[in-house]
């Protein structure tokens, strides 16, 4: 045990300075190579490969417009992601489990730097994109992580419907 709790010490301290390396840092999309890693919500897609493009507005009532979307499994979509509020936003996707944790991370360290294929922080007044590609049919979310926006509901729902369903017939869209 009395390893164990200097070992627990030198960890937080170790996580404390990492989080305030990355305070004041610019959020935005780094040049190069996308990684492309596969997520329970599927993988970054090819700008070329994107037939549709869905724009969402963010704003400072801690809302998404629109806050319910659907695609088709095995569609690249382009998101173009608008801040129209006055604070920084941002547009994250993945499972609620996957934007729990994280948002409860953002808590502890708000600071924090990320760069994901499936993110975009988005300074007031300011776009961003995303090009995705859902290679897997169920339903996730979309959220602002940011401490507090989170909480207040910032969040939206992205259905994707399997491949040669009804409901993807339905939506005819490409």
């Amino acid at each position: 045990m009395q390893v164990i709790k200097p070992l627990l010490l030198a960890t937080a301290v170790a996580f404390s300075f990492s989080a305030l390396a990355h305070e004041g840092t610019d959020h935005s999309k780094k040049a190069g190579p996308v990684r492309k890693e596969q997520k329970d919500w599927g993988i970054a897609g090819d700008a070329k490969a994107a037939k549709r493009t869905i724009e969402v507005g963010m704003a400072d009532t801690m809302r998404f417009t629109p806050d319910k979307i659907e695609v088709r499994q095995g569609e690249t979509v382009k998101f173009v992601v608008k801040n129209n509020g006055k604070q920084m936003h941002e547009f994250v996707i993945g499972t609620k489990a996957e934007n729990d944790k994280h948002a409860d991370m953002m808590i502890k360290f708000p600071t924090m730097e990320h760069d994901e294929p499936y993110m975009a922080h988005v300074g007031p007044g300011k776009t961003g994109e995303i090009v995705w590609t859902f290679n897997r049919a169920g339903d996730f979310d979309f959220a602002c992580l940011i401490a507090g926006h989170y909480q207040a509901g910032m969040v939206g729902k992205i259905k994707v419907v399997a491949a040669g369903s009804t409901a993807a017939a339905k939506a005819g869209k490409p």
